[in-house]
């Protein structure tokens, strides 16, 4: 059973780094607090941010805010081992030894300043990783107070049942949205909601805003219906479409523009009608439901 309560949409720190928009100190405590003010109280972190860097600047701005540490909650993620300076790999590959799952935590711990982490995730599946042995790393973070949660990212139905039988699973962080709703359809969703799993959504507006295709040309022509209807924005009726669904999916959205951060937690509130749900999904398809 789920500890740790998170925000019904959670803020994704990938872009706040080196990888993107560069935030500095003073702009990620800004943004920390934009987060908070607009009831966004959970960051989605992996330690391979900005190259290894991310989570430390987040760290930074942290501290300089004062925010009491129960007033926000910390994901991290562990076992890519990229080919960059601040790692010494020849090749990208997957680590999931005991001893180093433990040494990522204590590792983002200290980049994060904080003692514990609300919920640790493995970032992909490895062909090599040891159920029994992730088990014991994650026994020891919890008994030692180090992570209160725990859960996988990209993970398959399998590969989570592999896991699943030496510990508890509680989130499976994957990719979901409107143009990406094979989770929906492959037993992924099904499978996460009869053994107790919430399902995460990263890149929870998908290709709506990046690809010009006719999937997303048919998914803009009918949003712009539904933003006549509603009255809200295209990314807040695409993560309503989200929200819907029975699996009670939390969408990691990773903007750092204020006005969308301001919006994000209305699609908590809008009841989406059923016939438009399934109407941004035939558009998704191309084709009306069987």
């Amino acid at each position: 059973m789920n500890k740790t309560k998170l925000s019904p949409i959670v803020a994704g720190v990938m872009n706040w780094g080196i990888w993107d928009k560069n935030l500095n100190t003073k702009e990620m405590e800004n943004m920390i607090n934009v987060c908070l003010e607009n009831k966004i109280t959970t960051f989605d972190h992996a330690d391979i941010y900005g190259d290894y860097t991310t989570e430390s600047d987040f760290g930074k701005a942290f501290a300089s805010s004062k925010i009491a540490r129960g007033k926000i909650q910390l994901i991290s993620k562990c076992g890519i081992q990229m080919v960059t300076e601040n790692r010494i790999n020849t090749i990208k590959h997957y680590e999931y030894s005991k001893d180093y799952i433990i040494w990522s935590v204590e590792n983002s711990l200290k980049n994060l300043h904080t003692d514990y982490l609300d919920v640790l995730l493995l970032h992909r599946p490895s062909p090599l990783m040891q159920a029994d042995e992730i088990a014991e790393a994650v026994l020891k973070l919890k008994s030692d107070g180090k992570i209160i949660d725990f859960g996988l990212s990209n993970f398959t139905a399998s590969q989570t049942e592999l896991i699943r039988q030496k510990t508890e699973i509680l989130y499976n962080q994957v990719q979901f949205s409107a143009t990406n709703f094979e989770p929906m359809v492959d037993g992924s969703f099904d499978y996460m909601q009869a053994n107790n799993i919430r399902p995460m959504s990263w890149n929870p507006l998908g290709s709506v805003f990046r690809e010009d295709i006719p999937q997303t040309r048919r998914l803009k022509k009918l949003l712009a219906t539904l933003v006549s209807k509603y009255h809200l924005g295209s990314d807040t009726i695409l993560l309503s479409w989200i929200l819907k669904h029975p699996a009670q999916v939390i969408p990691i959205a990773g903007t750092v523009n204020v006005a969308r951060i301001q919006s994000l937690m209305k699609a908590v509130e809008l009841e989406l009608d059923k016939e438009d749900w399934f109407a941004i999904w035939s558009a998704s398809m191309g084709n009306n439901v069987a």
